[in-house]
């Protein structure tokens, strides 16, 4: 019988890791492997050949780092050619991907670890992966969506669940709101709507009127589909919420709008808020976007345009708000156009929109117009998802409305993601999520 090599222990830095290892690690994945190490203890030693080079067991060296380690069970392989070496380091990933599972056999196993309130998050799985499986929630009730055990996760993770509905409703989102506003937002200041219907159909502004953007919203978006450092461009800036919370999210921001005092009640709120990062602010006809903010190129893109006439903001001729729909079509396509051309290829653009009613009571197709828009500049259409809004006073109207014309009370708006160039590109240079956790309960 061949007498199988002994471990060892070696000190972390006294190991060479591999220059041309293709296996990624990511700090998620990083992560669970500690943990799991915490769980288990180090089970599987790190492969490493007669100069201390490491063949197999990157990840679970960073692993220990993050634990603390100094020292590392390893093993030697001894007398591998350098082809064999190489083959090994992908061999040793490649293979166990290959391995299938017997999911109604993983799903018993899983489920009895449940029971065993034993933190299934240890075994590795993608949340969507156990959900499929269709394994209990913590109330032992199958088929439930995601409930404090997988949904717990869902939600450090990423803020919310990242599915195509979005609930502002949810006692966690307005807890998160209200942490928000507690830094002095105001967004509905610098506002002189000179004629509104936004009560009826988006959120309205405290006291003032005109629809408010929600800054929860804005930090998922962010969260989502950019990273630290990253420019943000805003052709429609309205009131402060996305230039604040961009900057205490890490990203720079610059946004135009026409209207001088919104920009100037904007840049007060901004200078009292924002200590590391200042948001930028121009104004003037966004359709001269590229002059007015200079020489930008943007990671991501970020806006809420005027809902046509909805919310009429001045007496400007300029102003889109004023202009009948046809005239306000061909505006808005031109601004969507120039956004287009100061982004950076493989990068997205959010537009947070919502349906809107002629003087005759239809709607315009104000939806479908804005993904033509964006389709006829070059972006492709990527995401979309419905936020469902608070309802505020609508239930006092609703029941009137429906009765007298059979109008269905609004409560959500669209969020349409596009992307600039490849989808798969774009979501890599966004990196890993990274998003702080929320505190509240869902019921409040």
């Amino acid at each position: 019988m061949t007498e199988l090599p002994a471990y060892k222990k070696q000190k972390i830095v006294e190991l060479i890791p591999y220059c041309n290892n293709s296996r990624t690690h990511t700090s998620e994945q990083v992560s669970q492997i500690a943990s799991s190490i915490k769980e288990f203890g180090f089970t599987n030693p790190i492969l490493v050949d007669e100069q201390g080079g490491v063949i197999a067991g990157h990840g679970r060296i960073a692993a220990a780092k993050k634990c603390g380690m100094k020292e590392v069970p390893t093993l030697t392989l001894e007398g591998l050619t350098e082809a064999q070496k190489k083959a090994y380091v992908i061999a040793d990933n490649q293979l166990a991907l290959n391995a299938g599972w017997n999911e109604e056999m993983l799903k018993l196993e899983v489920e009895a670890l449940q029971e065993m309130d034993f933190d299934i998050n240890l075994l590795g799985f993608e949340d969507l992966f156990l959900d499929g499986l269709g394994t209990m929630n913590e109330e032992g009730e199958e088929g439930e969506e995601y409930d404090e055990g997988v949904k717990g996760s869902m939600k450090s993770n990423f803020g919310v669940p990242p599915f195509t509905v979005l609930n502002a409703r949810e006692g966690r989102w307005q807890s998160r709101k209200r942490d928000w506003l507690a830094l002095g937002i105001k967004s509905e200041e610098g506002r002189d709507i000179k004629n509104t219907n936004a009560s009826e159909s988006i959120n309205k502004g405290p006291d003032k009127g005109g629809s408010i953007f929600d800054p929860v919203l804005c930090e998922i978006i962010y969260s989502w589909f950019s990273k630290e450092g990253d420019m943000v461009l805003d052709p429609f800036a309205g009131g402060s919420v996305r230039g604040i919370v961009a900057a205490e999210c890490g990203r720079y921001y610059i946004g135009n709008d026409l209207r001088k005092e919104q920009v100037e009640a904007n840049r007060e709120q901004a200078s009292d808020i924002c200590k590391s990062i200042s948001p930028v602010w121009t104004h003037g006809d966004s359709r001269n976007i590229k002059k007015l903010v200079g020489d930008v190129r943007a990671d991501m893109v970020l806006s809420c345009p005027p809902y046509a006439d909805l919310e009429v903001y001045s007496d400007d001729d300029d102003d889109l708000s004023n202009m009948d729909y046809t005239k306000f079509l061909e505006c808005y396509s031109e601004i969507i156009k120039e956004t287009y051309d100061m982004m950076k290829d493989d990068t997205f653009a959010v537009w947070v929109i919502g349906e809107v009613r002629d003087k005759e009571g239809n709607y315009y197709n104000f939806l479908g117009d804005t993904i033509t828009a964006f389709l006829e500049t070059g972006f492709k259409y990527y995401n979309e998802t419905v936020l469902v809004t608070a309802v505020g006073s609508l239930p006092l109207r609703a029941g009137r409305v429906m009765k007298t014309s059979r109008k269905l009370g609004k409560t959500h708006q669209n969020v349409l993601v596009f992307v600039k160039g490849c989808g798969k590109k774009a979501a890599q240079k966004c990196g890993e999520i990274e998003i702080e956790e929320w505190s509240g309960d869902d019921n409040a």
